[in-house]
């Protein structure tokens, strides 16, 4: 499988924008729109992925809410294969499964449909996020879609803030891959 040249990652890393003191001071946020409107970058991205993921025999792709939707809709279009949401809860409208997680104060719950992965015994699934950070949100996503019996084949980030060491939770659960690291 090809990898990105440093020269294309650089690329598509000068592509996002920061934004200072959102959503918090302090918080240097990594705003994908920049890079999701720029037809080069986006189209650089997504050919990488689909090269990356074409040979993997997957299934579904599961896209955390909400960029992960972007970015999984889109990959599973190319691969021809069904993409699934994984929501915060309240906001599907059939039965669901749901995982709480932690946050700094606090607890937060994410869910999938209880029959998300149709009638496919021990499906392989893709997780994809734009982001990993502390890592709570995709560990609770990687435990929910093994709650169903299905398998986590990979979880797939834009951007891996490896400073905050998200990934280290989710190592047990799958492999994860990262198009770009900072830090």
């Amino acid at each position: 499988m090809k990898e990105l040249t440093k020269e294309q990652k650089d690329f598509l890393l000068s592509s996002i924008r920061d934004v200072p003191d959102f959503p918090k001071p302090g918080i240097i946020f990594k705003d994908v729109t920049t890079l999701l409107n720029n037809k080069k970058a986006f189209t650089l991205l997504m050919d990488h992925l689909e090269e990356r993921y074409k040979n993997y025999d997957l299934d579904f792709i599961a896209g955390i809410e909400s960029r992960g939707f972007i970015f999984g809709a889109a990959l599973a279009t190319r691969l021809g294969i069904g993409f699934v949401p994984v929501r915060k809860k309240g906001k599907l409208p059939y039965t669901t499964v749901s995982e709480k997680y932690a946050l700094e104060y606090g607890f937060d719950e994410i869910e999938i449909h209880i029959d998300a992965f149709r009638e496919i015994k021990d499906a392989k699934v893709l997780l994809i996020d734009d982001l990993i950070a502390t890592g709570g949100t995709a560990e609770a996503a990687a435990k929910l879609i093994k709650k169903i019996h299905e398998d986590v084949v990979e979880a797939c980030f834009i951007i891996n803030l490896k400073f905050l060491k998200g990934e280290e939770k989710l190592k047990n659960l799958t492999k994860v891959y990262s198009v770009l690291e900072i830090g």
